[in-house]
Order: C-alpha cells, then sequence, then structure tokens
C-alpha cells in the first residue's frame, strides 16, 4: 500500500485532502507542520509527501523539503507542492528547494487525483 503524507498548517486543507484521496488504497498521514513533516517522514517513508509552502513555525514547506531531500532516509520520496503560492517565481523556489512537482491551490480534488495517480504510477 503507498504512503502518502499531507503536509499543511490548515486542518480543513488537510482533510480536503486526504478525502479526496480516500478514493484510492492508500494509507494516509497528516502534519500540521515542517518539524512534524520532517519526524512522520522519516518514521513513516512515505512514497509522497503533499507539502504546502507557508506554514508558521521555524521549518516551512521549502526548507522542509530541503531537509528530505538532503536525508539518505527520505531523499526517495516524492515531493508535490500544493500552495497558494502559484507564480513562476514560487515555482522556482520550490523546485529548487527539491520539489518533484507543483500544484496550484485553489485545486480541483479531480485534478489532484490524476496528479497523484501519475506521480505513485
Amino acid at each position: 500500500m503507498k504512503k502518502i503524507l499531507i503536509v499543511d498548517d490548515q486542518s480543513e486543507v488537510r482533510e480536503l485532502v486526504e478525502v479526496t484521496l480516500r478514493v484510492e488504497d492508500y494509507q494516509i498521514f497528516q502534519a500540521k507542520n515542517g518539524d512534524e513533516a520532517i519526524k512522520l517522514a522519516r518514521a513513516e517513508k512515505p512514497d509522497l509527501v503533499i507539502m504546502d509552502v507557508m506554514m508558521p513555525g521555524g521549518i516551512d514547506g521549502l526548507e522542509a523539503t530541503r531537509v528530505l531531500k538532503n536525508d539518505p532516509e527520505t531523499k526517495g520520496c516524492t515531493i508535490v507542492m500544493l500552495t497558494a503560492k502559484g507564480q513562476q517565481d514560487d515555482q522556482e523556489k520550490g523546485f529548487k528547494a527539491g520539489a518533484d512537482d507543483y500544484f496550484s491551490k485553489p485545486f480541483s480534488p479531480l485534478e489532484l487525483i490524476k496528479k497523484v495517480e501519475k506521480v505513485l504510477g
């Protein structure tokens, strides 16, 4: 069973993404900030991380992505940024941090399902 980690500081967004992805047989985890995301990713080794960029606390989504992609234990997980910051410059920052793909909010649940299925094969 494929594992997905949803990282967003807004519980409503995490729940919406989880409900959207429940149509498939995924094991889903949630984290509300970058610190939690790093700890959970190291513990669970998700196949996919859906990462928000703007989160309170010391580690935002870009920094969490850098940490995960530079850690031998988690560098193999695919990271898709899901964020309201959808400008070209924001996308470039996401890819520079190590993101594998980029998805802008507000999002279409159907498009998110297609993106996840494409990423997870």
